[in-house]
Formats: C-alpha cells, sequence, structure tokens
C-alpha cells in the first residue's frame, strides 16, 4: 500500500511517495527547479499566484512517478502539508479572486496590533491562546478593508493548503488546527471565534466546514486525477501546517517532545499537553495535528522569517551560477568561530513574531574590507541564524520549556555542520536529525487517517536517526561570537 504526500511551501512543492506497509520512501523529490516567484508589489508585502501552487503539485507528481518503480495507480491515499498563515479568497468556483498574502506578509501587523489591545490581551490570549497579530485573520480584515469589492465576493477563505485540497477533491474544507492558525479558533469555547469576526466584521460564512487533521476530508476528483495521472475517488485523509507536519514527520506528538525546521523560514516547535500562552505572544500556539478537548496537544511554536531565505540571498548575491550550498559550506569551514568579527542579524523576511511583530530588516556588523572575504560572509549568516534560534529559545525556557533533544529532518539549513555545531553548542542542546521531511510526513499521516495503518506508531516504520550532534566542549569562542551578535540586535530594538 502506498501513499503519497505534498509539502506545498512558499518555494517548492516536496512530494514524496511512501510504502505504509514497511516504512520506505518510492520516490521523492521537489518541483520547480528554480524557487517559486514570491511578488513584493509594496515593501513588506508578499504575495503569490495560487495558481502557481497546483502548476507546481502537477510537476512534482510526474516528477515522482519518473522515479517510481510503482505506478501512480497503486497509490491508496493523499496528505498534504503546507506554509502556514497565508490567505487564499476564492469565488462559489473555487477560483482565486486576487493572489495569496502568505505567511511572511507584514500588511496586517498594526491591524492585529491594534485588535490586540481594543478585544483585550488577556482575553485573547485566554480564547485564542495568541494576539491576532499578522496572521490570516488579520490579513482578511485588510482585504475587507482595502479591497472591498474582493471581499464582497469572495465565497471561501482558505489557507494555501486548503486550496490545493479544494483543487484534488473540489470540497471547501478547513481543520481546527488550520482555524487556529488563522486565530478563528475559541480553544476556551472549543469552537469558531466569534469574539474575532464580531470585531473584524467578517462573515462567518466564510469559514469552510471542519474535517479532521488526520481523516476523511475528500475524494480525489475525475479531473485533478486526470492531471496527476492517480486513480480517482482515492481518498485525502491529512492535511495540516508545515510545522505541525513538521512535528508529526518526527514523531513529536506527546508532550515534552521537540521538533525543529531551518528552510525558508526557521522554527523551534514544542508539544504541550495545556493550553499554555506566551504573554508577551512572542512565541504562538497553535492545535496540533493529534489535539483534542479532551486530550489538549498543543503546539508552541517559536518562528524566525529570515533563515534559509538568508542563506539563499547571499549565494544569489555572488552572482556565481555554479555555487552550490555544499561549497559554500566548505568555504565557511575555512574560517574560525566568530567570523574574524563579522555579524549578520538574518530578519529581513518581514515583521518577526518574537519581536512582537517589528520588522527589524537585515543588517551586518563589523564588516572590514581588507578582513572579510565571501567566506566570512558564508558562515556569519549561519552563525546569525543559529544565534537566531539561540536567542528564540531563551525565550522559550522564559515560559517552561527546556528543550534538551531538538529532532529535525536532514535537509535545509540542518545540512550544514557549522549551522548544526553552533546552535547545539549555543543553545545546549543535543540535535538529532532524522531521514524524513514534510513530503515524507504528510504521506505517512494520510496513511493514518485513511486507516492503511492501525495507528500513528505503525506510520513510522522506516523512520531513523541519521546523525547527532552534542555541543562543544570547548564553547567559549560561540558564546563570544552570540554575545557580539546581541550587541547590534540590541541597538536595533
Amino acid at each position: 500500500m502506498y501513499a503519497l504526500g505534498y509539502d506545498v511551501g512558499s518555494s517548492f512543492i516536496k512530494v514524496a511517495i511512501v510504502d505504509v506497509e514497511h516504512g520506505n520512501v518510492v520516490a521523492s523529490g521537489s518541483y520547480p527547479d528554480k524557487e517559486m516567484v514570491i511578488n513584493s508589489p509594496v515593501a513588506g508585502w508578499a504575495e503569490q499566484d495560487p495558481e502557481s501552487w497546483w502548476n507546481a503539485v502537477v510537476g512534482a507528481t510526474r516528477l515522482a512517478a519518473s522515479r517510481a518503480s510503482i505506478s501512480l495507480q497503486d497509490i491508496r491515499t493523499i496528505g498534504v502539508s503546507y506554509q502556514m498563515h497565508g490567505l487564499v479568497l476564492v469565488d462559489r468556483d473555487g477560483r482565486p479572486l486576487r493572489p495569496s498574502i502568505i505567511w511572511c506578509d507584514s500588511r496586517a501587523t498594526e491591524i492585529g496590533r491594534k485588535a490586540f489591545s481594543e478585544i483585550g490581551e488577556s482575553v485573547c490570549l485566554k480564547e485564542m491562546l495568541n494576539s491576532p497579530g499578522n496572521f490570516t485573520a488579520s490579513k482578511l480584515h485588510w482585504v475587507k478593508k482595502h479591497e472591498p469589492q474582493v471581499y464582497d465576493k469572495a465565497y471561501k477563505m482558505l489557507l494555501p493548503g486548503e486550496y490545493v485540497a479544494l483543487r484534488l477533491t473540489g470540497d471547501f474544507k478547513t481543520t481546527i488546527s488550520g482555524l487556529s492558525e488563522g486565530i478563528f479558533w475559541n480553544f476556551s469555547a472549543n469552537d469558531v471565534s466569534e469574539r474575532v469576526l464580531s470585531h473584524y466584521g467578517l462573515r462567518k460564512d466564510l469559514l469552510a466546514e471542519r474535517a479532521p487533521s488526520m481523516g476523511f476530508q475528500g475524494s480525489l476528483t475525475d479531473q485533478a486525477a486526470r492531471e496527476l495521472g492517480l486513480k480517482a475517488g482515492i481518498p485525502i485523509a491529512y492535511r495540516a501546517g508545515d510545522q505541525p507536519n513538521n512535528a508529526f514527520s518526527l514523531n513529536v506528538l506527546e508532550p515534552g517532545e521537540i521538533a525543529a525546521t531551518a528552510g525558508t523560514s526557521g522554527v523551534v516547535y514544542a508539544v504541550s499537553g495545556s493550553l499554555n500562552c506566551d504573554p508577551q505572544s512572542r512565541v504562538n500556539a497553535f492545535a496540533h495535528v493529534n489535539h483534542t478537548p479532551q486530550t489538549p496537544r498543543v503546539g508552541i511554536l517559536m518562528c524566525i522569517n529570515g533563515t534559509g531565505i538568508s542563506n539563499s540571498w547571499i549565494r544569489k548575491l555572488t552572482g556565481e551560477a555554479d555555487l552550490t550550498y555544499e561549497k559554500m559550506n566548505q568555504l565557511a569551514a575555512a574560517v574560525p568561530v566568530g567570523s574574524r568579527g563579522l555579524s549578520i542579524l538574518p530578519f529581513g523576511n518581514g515583521a518577526e513574531r518574537m519581536f512582537r511583530d517589528k520588522d527589524l530588516g537585515a543588517s551586518v556588523h563589523g564588516l572590514n574590507f581588507n578582513i572579510h572575504s565571501k567566506a566570512e560572509m558564508f558562515r556569519a549568516v549561519q552563525e546569525g541564524v543559529a544565534f537566531a534560534f539561540k536567542y528564540g529559545i531563551e525565550i522559550m525556557q522564559s515560559l517552561g520549556i527546556q528543550p534538551n533533544v531538538l529532532r529535525a529532518g536532514a535537509a535545509n539549513m540542518f545540512l550544514s555542520p557549522i549551522f548544526c555545531r553552533t546552535l547545539a553548542t549555543v543553545a545546549d542542546v543535543k540535535i538529532e536529525l532524522y531521514n524524513t521531511d514534510g513530503a515524507q510526513g504528510a504521506a505517512r499521516a494520510a496513511a493514518v487517517g485513511a486507516g492503511l495503518v492501525p495507528s500513528a506508531k505503525e506510520a513510522f516504520r522506516g523512520l531513523s536517526l541519521v546523525q547527532s550532534v552534542e555541543p562543544e566542549t570547548n564553547e567559549a569562542h560561540y558564546f563570544e561570537a552570540y554575545d557580539r551578535w546581541l550587541e547590534p540586535l540590541k541597538r536595533v530594538l
């Protein structure tokens, strides 16, 4: 039995076909070859065409078919992971009415900040576990205020993964986890937040019908089956945001377990068994994929927008078409810890939640034209991202979350020995890297949701530890570099 998983990111669509009986991956890949376009017509905005996601899903599926030793007709279920906090407005036929306002768009920051004050900070934290912030509800209010003709035409509001699921099934569906990430969910009432809808003046009928995160969400339509080369009628049996899904893919489901990612953005995600919140809303709490009112499972999420995107940016800046990340790592490895006094703040991808939605921008400090080359820049970017993780982990520690082990997929920036050693050392954590990614996690979860395996435990056959990274014993240089990195951050703040 085979399950297909998609991970709908803002840069690529990843795909995986998993043999759920034996746990091995039959085929995987990502599409397109170059990162998908993020449009920024105004500073601080970030938009994508939802149709580009679907085109990439089709391309990724065909790529997987070319690499698989099985027929796609043997696939029994589909799961979808997706970039969180985006907004897609569609008409009754499911056609997007405007480009999607994606996760790193900052236009609604002030709207969310004002709502936090007017609704009441204690009320927001008690009921939604978060401030409205720059999340989907605030973005929807921005459209209502600035593009009323679009708002009036809208039939449903969808998250990016819900749009992809719509293209698969023809059904408009959401989940409790999805509603919570958009700040539409009242945990106290275990229902949609009437308070948020009323404050923003939003129509309740814009929200799609609820389905379980792991469970039946619709069947593949004839049209989608033809485009993808799959069998019509197979169930879509899982959908979750990329960070809850990343945690699932690493078997992080119970309180005390912690996952991390370092793709375009970076995240530390800890599972809690209680309805915790940060009084300053610097880290956020969302319903995990296995959350129920009777057995709460809440993901405490610390996010850094400027992570892998900073590494990608510096690579493009060199203008060297054949420069690989592996080569960048090799050049950076020849530079001592601390990058010879060069420090980089990687916060150049929109408002950062852990700074209470301030957009600090990225910046370079201590640059010396006589000392520093691209090798120092490469290392300083990776150290800057690791130090940003350390800063965020300190916030989580202040809330009683004590990471001892971070589980991550062996992918993206976690492929860099410099990044891993720096993060492990300054955060004093053991990093465990596994042979998985978001697409594999979505496929495994779909197998659970479709009943192809009896429980989540059986879904993790084939998941194995690839590498462990321990903190360095000679740590003084790392902490000297971290303290030097903090100095310009304090000035900017």
